[in-house]
């Protein structure tokens, strides 16, 4: 028998990539956990597949997508341990908290090199040999921020948008080779991604936009007390790997399902007003009375 499929997991080490690292070992796949500290990181990833220090299915890469030295190097390692991956899943990100005024420019270009020209490099990295080998998936993770732009995660929301944008441009270019690109749309899991060092914090409670800040963050907290298992993403994943069409795009959870539905029926101007309405922000004019 030979060697079982290789994917590519960025951002394996916490959250959504975590659980689905553990989850696609567990269903045979060779896995490859690329992260900015694969020792640590792989501790964890062990620990939650439930494997021994000598597996030999799960290899870790050190990847840090800002750096164009180390996506290079990531791509030459996992070439090297794997050969052409049957799949690539660019998971890996980070979020920031704060409007486009109180955003720094520098966010911005961390934002788009981690969710776009860091991906875009691994995928040219790696696309000649999985062209060669006639087979394989790329599949893009993206949120209902990709979907609709979000007041206070605009940063964020842009990247993920220019990320599916990509996505669908990359599908066409690669079908003739036998590659397709998926992107998963995935709603509200209960993850570390709201707390954890990989999102900022640039709000200023006390300043122009502090009744906007109180809304979203109270509507925020609502909704991570109905946020489902990573496990579930993970299952929604290894399903996605078996795609067979050269685009797909799915929503992974109830909440996603529900934008995506009303981002198909409803026009820009009446989404943004439901946007306004389930964040509880007044249906139109300012957030305080004219004085």
């Amino acid at each position: 028998m030979g060697e079982p499929p290789a994917v590519v997991i960025t951002g394996a080490s916490r959250g959504l990539g975590l659980a689905s690292a553990a989850h696609l070992y567990r269903c045979g796949w060779r896995v490859v956990a690329a992260m900015r500290s694969p020792d640590s990181g792989l501790v964890a990833l062990r620990s939650t597949a439930g494997a021994t220090a000598e597996e030999s299915r799960l290899i870790p890469v050190q990847l840090d997508l800002t750096d164009a030295a180390s996506v290079e190097a990531a791509a030459k390692a996992i070439e090297a341990a794997v050969g052409p991956p049957r799949a690539l899943v660019h998971n890996a990100g980070i979020s920031a908290a704060g409007t486009v005024e109180e955003t720094p420019i520098d966010l911005w270009q961390r934002m788009f090199a981690t969710h776009v020209f860091g991906p875009v490099l691994l995928t040219k990295a790696l696309l000649p040999a999985m062209r060669a080998a006639g087979q394989g998936r790329i599949v893009m993770i993206s949120s209902q921020g990709g979907v609709r732009g979000m007041p206070e995660i605009a940063a964020y929301s842009a990247a993920k948008g220019a990320l599916e944008r990509w996505a669908e441009s990359l599908a066409s270019e690669l079908a003739p080779f036998g590659l397709g690109v998926t992107v998963l749309v995935a709603g509200t899991f209960d993850t570390d991604i709201i707390t954890d060092a990989g999102t900022s914090d640039y709000r200023d409670l006390s300043g122009p936009y502090a009744a906007l800040h109180g809304k979203v963050d109270r509507r925020g907290r609502a909704a991570m007390r109905l946020a489902r298992p990573p496990e579930q993403f993970a299952a929604a994943l290894a399903s996605a790997l078996e795609d067979r069409s050269p685009f797909a795009r799915h929503a992974v959870g109830p909440d996603a399902r529900m934008l995506m539905v009303a981002n198909r029926l409803l026009s820009g101007k009446a989404l943004h007003r439901v946007t306004r309405l389930v964040l509880g922000l007044p249906r139109s004019g300012a957030l305080r009375a004219p004085e």
